[in-house]
């Protein structure tokens, strides 16, 4: 039995060693963001032999994953009356960078009950940021 588990806690460690080992770290210069907030992602596409950038402009409707190795994150923009989702992992050689819009106020993590809202329904309220006035010295 304790065979049994030594062996599984072995191919575990192999597991995140070569996690490690083909890790970008890209997510550590990607702004924070969490669901609710609207993102555009520059991610590169490859037509024949070569590539060009394109941007998704959208709402982050959800971010799963435990570690940086296999979060994704789903973004959901409306283009021409037409929901469409795309799911982008952290570390995706193709993400060229992400850049934070606006940062949205919703109450849950995972907020797919935008799918059945349309017109100004789908709505986000954006958090309002207090900017304190720089102390004069007198």
């Amino acid at each position: 039995m304790t065979l049994h588990f030594l062996k599984l806690f072995e191919t575990m460690d192999a597991i995140k060693l070569v996690e490690q080992a083909f890790a970008q770290n890209k997510a550590e210069k990607y702004p924070q963001f969490k669901a609710g907030d609207t993102i555009t992602v520059t991610y590169k596409i490859k037509e024949g032999d070569k590539f060009r950038l394109q941007n998704f402009r959208g709402q982050v409707i959800q971010i799963s994953g435990a570690t940086p190795f296999t979060r994704t994150f789903t973004v959901r923009k409306v283009t021409g009356g037409v929901g469409v989702e795309r799911i982008f992992p952290y570390e995706s050689p193709f993400i060229e960078n992400i850049e934070l819009n606006k940062v949205g106020h919703v109450r849950r993590a995972r907020i797919f009950y935008l799918r059945k809202l349309s017109g100004k329904k789908a709505r986000i309220r954006e958090k309002k940021m207090s900017v304190k006035p720089a102390a004069t010295e007198e």
